[in-house]
């Protein structure tokens, strides 16, 4: 039987009711507080590196994001562990909730398709997510802006927002991960500990099993076992495998934008270093060029997950 309407029918209105769902309740001021104090720790740890590089460094305002002081990391490195568990939040109970309080059958009973449902749920969640980390930039900029009284050129504030973006890409693919297992499992406990342990085996073993698995695929040979350093094959399988951990992408989105010294983001050959100022920055288009694959990657895997979960949902028995 062929539906009537369009399948996204209903899609501003479920967006609405999601984003003041979440913006009024009480994981939105745990998230309130983990901005605040992610953002007071990173310039904390970051505020007098930067002060004794103010003189010499052109993009002294990127150092609030990448500059860190022992024990605390940096911002960057903050984010890349608070993101996930953000998204995680946001999404781990998002279609099983209903399920559990028995309202799935009700608001599918009304004229809203199970499309405008899911999108609705997943774009509330990202609008949430980004007016997050756009208050944590703000608090950023702003802080540093006045502690270190130098305003920031507008290369920086580009560079800053693009990072903004890819952290955004980065908070999608995980609420995507969130959002798949609360469709996969009907207890909202069983999928926030199946989505964070993804994230724990992505963050923490798979860069340990990355380069094992590089070695075992393609074993160094025997000029390189001698020189005691994995041979060029080795590196590249290397290289690949971690590239398919969401974690790993933001980081080297994040290294080739904060960092405009970065020239590459792989092995470095001869060939590459010809002709090139060994230090000088790289203009935003290249850097963004650099980091580009990355980025391009992250939209993929969230698409990927979400059409994954789009499937499931619509192949899934909804019953009073």
């Amino acid at each position: 039987m062929r539906r009537e309407g369009s399948p996204f029918a209903g899609l501003g209105t479920t967006f609405l009711k999601e984003l003041s769902d979440h913006l009024s309740s009480a994981r939105m001021r745990v998230l309130e507080w983990l901005v605040v104090l992610t953002a007071a720790a990173a310039l904390y740890g970051a505020i007098q590196q930067v002060r004794d590089t103010t003189a010499e460094d052109p993009f002294v305002f990127l150092r609030l994001f990448t500059g860190a002081r022992a024990p605390l990391p940096s911002f960057v490195s903050m984010l890349g562990f608070l993101i996930p568990l953000m998204a995680i939040g946001l999404g781990f109970d998002a279609v099983n909730g209903e399920y559990n309080r028995r309202t799935l059958s009700r608001i599918l009973s009304q004229p809203i398709y199970r499309d405008a449902l899911l999108l609705g749920k997943f774009l509330a969640g990202l609008a949430t997510l980004a007016i997050s980390l756009s208050c944590m930039w703000l608090l950023v900029v702003g802080l540093g802006l006045m502690l270190l009284g130098v305003p920031p050129s507008g290369e920086e504030i580009a560079r800053s927002l693009l990072f903004l973006l890819v952290a955004l890409a980065y908070a999608g693919v995980w609420l995507a991960a969130g959002m798949l297992c609360s469709i996969i499992f009907r207890s909202a406990a069983t999928a926030a500990l199946v989505a964070l342990g993804a994230w724990l085996f992505f963050a923490v073993l798979w860069p340990l099993l990355g380069p094992a698995l590089a070695q075992i695929i393609a074993p160094p040979d025997v000029t390189s076992v001698l020189l005691g350093r994995p041979s060029l094959e080795t590196l590249q399988w290397q290289q690949a495998l971690e590239r398919l951990s969401p974690t790993h992408l933001f980081g080297e989105g994040v290294i080739a934008i904060l960092s405009p010294s970065t020239r590459t983001l792989g092995p470095i050959f001869l060939e590459q270093l010809e002709g090139a100022v060994i230090g000088s920055p790289l203009p935003l288009d290249q850097s963004l060029l650099l980091a580009w694959p990355q980025l391009v990657g992250l939209l993929a895997a969230t698409i990927l997950l979400f059409a994954i979960g789009y499937v499931t949902f619509q192949r899934q028995e909804v019953r009073a």
